[in-house]
């Protein structure tokens, strides 16, 4: 099977060209959804998350985000181990859901964070949805109801957006005035040329 890996920063509508992608029959795995259902969902998981945040972690089978957020806030340590609980199994997940495609030629695998999770390493392409900073910031104070500086916060946690697109094969400018379909046209041709000469 071959993989998209669709990334891009808080903003970029990343999301949005998952969906316009979907719309034209490709599959499309989104690892934040399912990674918060293996969370839920499965007992390991729960067990060694539990092990580690504490036992307040669950409350009647429902996660207690605000305490996961703040176990992790600020604390590498703490991410990077909560991280090596979860990741690792929403690998397993997206194999297994790519394994039981039948009919297609490729997928693809949407991850805010593709590069710092390792998620990558699963996909042979990678697309960079891109946007100018100012129109990032407006769409999530508008989306989210939260002001600039939260924003800002967000985006301080994450890579460079400049740093995801020069680690991608290939990037689409969502700014609101490019051509969108032209765009995942342009890709999609690009990506039946390789899977063609494969």
């Amino acid at each position: 099977m071959f993989v998209i890996g669709l990334t891009g920063g808080i903003g970029c509508g990343k999301s949005y060209v998952a969906s316009m992608l979907a719309a034209r029959g490709v599959p499309v795995y989104d690892s934040d959804s399912r990674a918060k259902l293996i969370m839920v969902n499965d007992p390991g998981i729960i067990s060694r998350l539990t092990g580690l945040v504490g036992k307040n972690l669950y409350k009647d089978g429902v996660l207690d985000k605000n305490l996961l957020s703040g176990f992790m806030f600020g604390n590498d340590i703490n991410v990077k181990a909560v991280n090596a609980i979860v990741h690792p199994q929403v690998k397993r997940d997206f194999r297994t859901w790519a394994d039981n495609l039948e009919g297609k030629d490729f997928c693809v695998m949407e991850s805010a964070i593709l590069f710092e999770s390792g998620f990558d390493s699963e996909v042979s392409y990678t697309v960079c949805v891109d946007a100018p900073l100012e129109v990032r910031i407006d769409r999530c104070v508008k989306r989210d109801g939260t002001t600039r500086d939260n924003v800002i916060k967000r985006m301080s946690n994450q890579i460079s957006q400049s740093e995801k697109c020069s680690l991608c094969d290939f990037v689409i400018n969502n700014d609101g005035i490019s051509d969108l379909d032209l765009q995942i046209g342009a890709l999609m041709e690009n990506v039946n040329k390789l899977i063609t000469n494969k």
